[in-house]
């Protein structure tokens, strides 16, 4: 292991933080709103629409997919505590686009013009 303030040593601290953040240069393929099949994972097979991206974290949140049970303590005194269920953050590695034409789970692809760029659908070329 390098000694701690020489260049290797920084050079090698910086690839391990890079590394466990897992940052893609892009961004992600799949944004808010987009419809999704769930290919991996204890809901695979279900679909459901994105309810928020974070893209940081290289994760997705599903609309009423990947659920937990949530322990609430009471608010004010005299309420009950209660258990509620909350969608948790799924990786978008474990997901894949529902293209709007075709209705199949897809791969995005990019295509790019003079002034604009816009995701495609891998299967039937369609503009998504």
């Amino acid at each position: 292991m390098p000694k701690a303030g020489s260049a290797s040593f920084n050079f090698v601290a910086k690839f391990i933080s890079l590394r466990s953040i897992n940052l893609d240069k892009n961004g992600m393929k799949i944004k808010k709103n987009d419809t999704v099949l769930i290919i991996a994972g204890k809901d695979k097979g279900k679909k459901g629409k994105v309810l928020k991206s974070l893209p940081k974290e290289n994760k997705i949140i599903v609309e009423g997919l990947n659920l937990a049970k949530k322990h609430q303590k009471p608010r004010r005194s005299g309420e009950k505590g209660q258990v509620v269920e909350v969608s948790r953050p799924l990786s978008v590695s474990n997901v894949k686009l529902i293209c709007p034409k075709c209705g199949q789970g897809t791969r995005v692809g990019y295509k790019t013009t003079e002034t604009d760029k816009f995701r495609i659908c891998k299967k039937c070329q369609s503009e998504i």
